[in-house]
């Protein structure tokens, strides 16, 4: 996937980072299905659907809900009038999104590759770069991150944690109650955390 975006410049969400080597773009994108999120931060039907999109990748990337996150990548593609509006509107997203440059002309070669004519589009990528689905918006509204399981199977993702089968017999078998223990053990440090911020002060 990384060869779509070959030569050109990704920005980190919320941070000024350029994520432009050729090693940092296949860390961030192979192996993964990839949606290109078409948007914008003022059009009244994405601000509808950008908090659905942001909790539906969320829900398959973040620890707090999935022991291992899905191999899932997003770009945003703007449509925002703005530099200040597109950054404005990636702060309230998840920090895993990458975007183009706010003015990118990549941008309108991408729109004209995969018939984006309004917003919100979300196109759903195999990692070599093939078209899953040209728009995911329905597909999300209404399956969730349910749908996530057939891209991944029409993408045929390696899995990055193949273990051989000796492995198993050595893995450290959890309980039923473990997820709750990790959450309590994260609120606890949380906890800890601020008592010591307050006694410093």
């Amino acid at each position: 996937m990384a060869s779509l975006f070959a030569g050109k410049v990704l920005m980190t969400n919320r941070e000024e980072d350029e994520v432009e080597t050729e090693r940092e773009l296949c860390r961030a994108l192979d192996n993964k299905v990839l949606l290109l999120y078409f948007g914008s931060g003022q059009c009244p039907r994405c601000r509808s659907f950008s908090p659905l999109l942001r909790d539906f990748f969320l829900r398959l990337t973040d620890e707090f809900y999935v022991e291992r996150a899905a191999q899932l990548g997003l770009v945003y593609v703007s449509r925002d009038e703005t530099g200040e509006q597109q950054s404005a509107f990636l702060r309230s997203m998840p920090r895993r999104w990458l975007a183009l440059p706010f003015g990118d002309a990549f941008t309108r070669e991408l729109e004209l590759r995969f018939a984006v004519a309004e917003v919100p589009a979300v196109v759903v990528l195999k990692p070599n770069g093939e078209l899953i689905t040209s728009n995911a918006v329905e597909q999300i509204r209404r399956l969730g991150p349910s749908c996530f399981q057939s891209w991944q199977e029409a993408a045929e993702l390696l899995d990055r944690n193949f273990c051989l089968a000796e492995d198993f017999d050595n893995s450290v078998r959890r309980s039923i109650t473990d997820p709750i223990r990790r959450l309590k053990y994260r609120l606890d440090k949380k906890k800890e955390r601020r008592q010591e911020g307050e006694e410093s002060s």
